[in-house]
């Protein structure tokens, strides 16, 4: 019966019953979202007018350039208690309360957004987030404010929960996240980025987090809280995002102004830590005016390594990434194709029809990192070899112009899936990617051919041309023990 199964998988499925549609239904453009650029103060605000309903929606980038390095692995348990320890006149009870009352959430999370047309050069910050009824605005921004102005940092017992559940919530997470966290891992010494991502989102993190809830006592954490706030919530390193509607705009962008005035008092010209920082203009269009501050490293070295984390669990999560190309590059909307097409009609029958994961496939990310990855996975290394032989699949050419024209189908799913008002404009006000960007990477994605698949497997991801890290969550594995290429955690 397993030779059977084995054979049946093996055969080509007959599609042609199935609807399909043509990669000629997609819309050759892009719809463009148009926003405005203003200031608050000293602070960059982008305006972007859209049918909320009635509500106003307001997000706001801080840099995390001038923050000491020691400091660094601390920011995701800042963001996640900033508001959530009281502020003002506030204790945590009442904040919680004022927040649900007045608004639809309140949330502070880490930002590493890598650049669209360089390698090594990344934006580093925290994201706020929040949004509210109209007439709750004045509310909001005073909440705001006193997160700004003065948090409360001296609970110790509040303090200790907050870490407790932190610790608890992320190391429950790596069994249904463990994907993510081998990628990440996978791409740490692949690029600049790669580094700070793995400290603020990975395993690294992680291990933190349980050494912090272990700690008998928390004043060091509690001194470094007030030493961490002064450099990130800093409005001299700031700027801010508001969607409303066009009757309510002029109101919430005279709202933000007062708040930005509030919280001036906190501004303070501090020193990025590195030098190497390159400003590129928030405005598409324009030279002068507001710059996003980014970090940059021309002579960063990308290193190979594998590394594995022996985990309680009876289950894999493989992970190869391999360092490739930025979002504006010529060749990357060809990854991105080639990325769902292996997907679809190789690794998926490879790693879960046959070899029994529950998931796997490949991706291309933004950061400029291809990765290939495997979901809950009964194997380890075998996994790794199928990754290997679904490059020698595209490098044969032995796919047709249905299977280019399904994976354009899938990407075009994910690049025109529908945008809520509260979230027009965001992926220009983040990431700097503009709508001409965008448009011309549509294009690239309708370009691409047979040949320019098997050129860029052959370019980027073949054994002797890449540069690739490798990671894998799994049980104890004596295979990987005796070989010395690898890492163990």
């Amino acid at each position: 019966k397993g030779l059977e199964l084995l054979e049946a998988q093996s055969k080509t499925q007959d599609a042609s019953s199935l609807p399909a549609l043509q990669v000629s239904d997609i819309e050759p453009t892009a719809p463009i979202t148009p926003v405005q650029m203003s200031s608050a103060g000293d602070v960059p605000v982008q305006l972007c007018e859209q049918p909320t309903n009635g509500l106003v929606y307001f997000r706001a980038v801080c840099s995390l350039n001038t923050l000491p390095e020691d400091l660094r692995v601390y920011v995701p348990l800042f963001c996640s208690i900033i508001t959530r320890m009281g502020c003002g006149d506030l204790d945590y009870r009442q904040q919680a309360q004022q927040m649900e009352l007045r608004t639809g959430g309140m949330s502070v999370s880490t930002l590493v957004v890598p650049d669209s047309t360089q390698m090594d050069t990344f934006e580093q910050g925290i994201f706020l987030s929040s949004s509210c009824l109209e007439r709750n605005l004045p509310h909001m921004f005073r909440l705001w404010s006193d997160i700004f102005n003065n948090p409360r940092f001296e609970d110790e017992e509040r303090l200790r929960v907050l870490v407790m559940m932190s610790a608890q919530e992320l190391a429950n997470g790596i069994s249904y996240s463990g994907h993510m966290y081998a990628m990440t891992r996978a791409s740490r010494h692949l690029t600049l980025a790669g580094i700070l991502r793995e400290t603020l989102d990975g395993m690294e993190q992680v291990k933190f987090m349980k050494r912090m809830a272990e700690m008998p006592d928390l004043g060091q954490v509690i001194r470094s809280l007030p030493r961490i706030k002064k450099h990130l919530l800093n409005p001299e390193h700031m700027r801010c995002a508001i969607n409303a509607t066009p009757q309510k705009m002029s109101e919430s962008a005279a709202q933000l102004e007062s708040f930005m005035k509030d919280v001036a008092e906190t501004k303070r010209e501090r020193k990025p830590v590195r030098t190497n920082i390159i400003k590129k203009p928030l405005d598409p269009l324009g030279n002068s005016g507001p710059s996003r501050k980014l970090i940059t490293e021309p002579n960063f070295q990308p290193c190979q390594m594998k590394t594995f984390f022996q985990m309680p669990f009876p289950v894999n999560f493989v992970s190869e990434s391999i360092r490739t190309v930025p979002f504006c590059h010529q060749d990357y909307a060809s990854l991105c194709i080639l990325a769902r097409m292996m997907t679809a009609k190789f690794l998926h029958g490879e790693i879960r029809e046959k070899g029994g994961a529950y998931g796997g496939g490949a991706k291309m990310g933004g950061g400029g990192v291809f990765s290939f990855y495997s979901y809950r996975d009964p194997n380890s290394v075998q996994t790794l070899s199928s990754f290997r032989r679904g490059v020698d699949w595209v490098k044969s050419g032995q796919f047709t112009q249905q299977d280019i024209d399904e994976a354009k189908l899938s990407v075009f799913s994910a690049v025109d899936s529908p945008v809520a008002p509260s979230d027009k404009g965001m992926g220009r006000f983040l990431s700097g990617i503009s709508d001409e960007m965008k448009q011309n990477h549509r294009e690239k994605l309708f370009a691409v051919d047979h040949k320019s698949l098997v050129d860029v497997a052959e370019r980027y991801l073949s054994v002797g041309q890449r540069t690739c890290g490798v990671a894998i969550l799994g049980p104890e594995n004596d295979a990987i023990k005796k070989d010395p290429s690898w890492i163990l955690k």
